[in-house]
C-alpha cells in the first residue's frame, strides 16, 4: 500500500520555528529582565506551560494568568496564516487517491487545532495523525517515521513523505521512506532548496499543486524498480 505522508500540522508548516519565535516574542513583552532566547535553549522538549513555570522564576516580573492559553492560542493563529499561504494544499489533498497520513514533531494538540482552523481536517478526513507525543521527541526523528509506517501496516519503502524541514528530510530519509522536499511555504530560505536535497530529498516541489506528478512518477519510478 503506498501511502503518502505530510509534514507538520497536515502541510508542511516548520511548526517549531513558530512556536519557538512566538514563545520568545511574548516573553519579551512579560518578562522584558530575561534573556529568553538564551534560556529558551535549556527548556526545549516542555509543555509551554513548563516553559513558563521554568522562565518565570528567573524574571521578576510576573506573567500573566492566561499565559499558556494566549502563547497556544497565538501560536495556533500563526500556523493557519502559513497553511493557508500555501499554494494548492486543499487541492492536492483532496484529489490525490493515495491513503494518507500526517506526522508532525508538534505536540498534538496544536496538530488538531491547527488542522481544524484551516479546514484541512475535513479534507484529510480519517487519516491517522502522529506527532512527537507518542515518541517522546521535540524534533524530527526516524522514530516517528518507522511508528507512522509500522501503524499504517506498510514497509516505509512504500511512503512517499512531503517535508519542508532539512531535519524533517533527513529523519525521513533515515526511516528508509522517499521524501519530497517543499520550498513553497512562506518562512522558508534562501539556499533551502539545495539544503534540502543535500539532506536526501527526492525531488523539490514549489507549489502543491505539482504533487499529484510527482506522486505519478513515484510509482511509476518503483514499478520499474520491480519489473527488473
Amino acid at each position: 500500500m503506498d501511502t503518502l505522508i505530510f509534514d507538520c500540522d497536515g502541510v508542511l508548516v516548520d511548526s517549531e520555528a513558530i512556536a519557538e519565535a512566538t514563545l520568545v516574542g511574548l516573553l519579551g513583552e512579560w518578562l522584558p529582565d530575561l534573556a529568553a532566547d538564551t534560556v529558551l535553549r535549556q527548556a526545549l522538549g516542555m509543555t509551554t506551560a513548563n516553559i513558563l513555570g521554568h522562565l518565570e522564576p528567573l524574571s521578576r516580573h510576573r506573567l500573566p494568568a492566561d499565559a499558556t492559553e494566549r502563547v497556544d492560542r497565538t501560536i495556533e493563529a500563526r500556523l493557519a496564516r502559513e497553511l493557508e499561504a500555501i499554494d494548492g494544499v486543499a487541492a492536492a489533498i483532496a484529489s490525490l487517491p493515495l491513503p494518507k497520513a500526517v506526522v508532525s514533531n508538534s505536540r498534538r494538540r496544536r496538530v488538531l487545532a491547527s488542522l481544524a482552523t484551516t479546514g484541512l481536517d475535513r479534507l484529510i478526513g480519517e487519516s491517522p495523525v502522529f506527532t512527537a507525543d507518542q515518541v517522546a521527541h521535540p524534533k524530527p526523528a526516524p522514530d516517528l517515521y518507522l511508528l507512522a509506517a509500522r501503524e499504517l501496516g506498510c514497509a516505509p519503502a512504500d511512503c512517499l513523505v512531503v517535508e519542508d524541514s532539512v531535519s524533517g528530510v533527513t529523519a525521513a530519509h533515515a526511516a528508509g521512506m522517499t521524501v519530497i522536499g517543499f520550498t513553497g511555504a512562506s518562512h522558508v530560505e534562501p539556499g533551502q532548496e539545495r539544503r534540502l536535497v543535500e539532506a536526501g530529498a527526492w525531488r523539490i516541489l514549489d507549489h502543491m499543486h505539482g504533487l499529484e506528478s510527482m506522486v505519478d512518477d513515484w510509482r511509476h519510478a518503483r514499478l520499474r524498480a520491480a519489473a527488473r
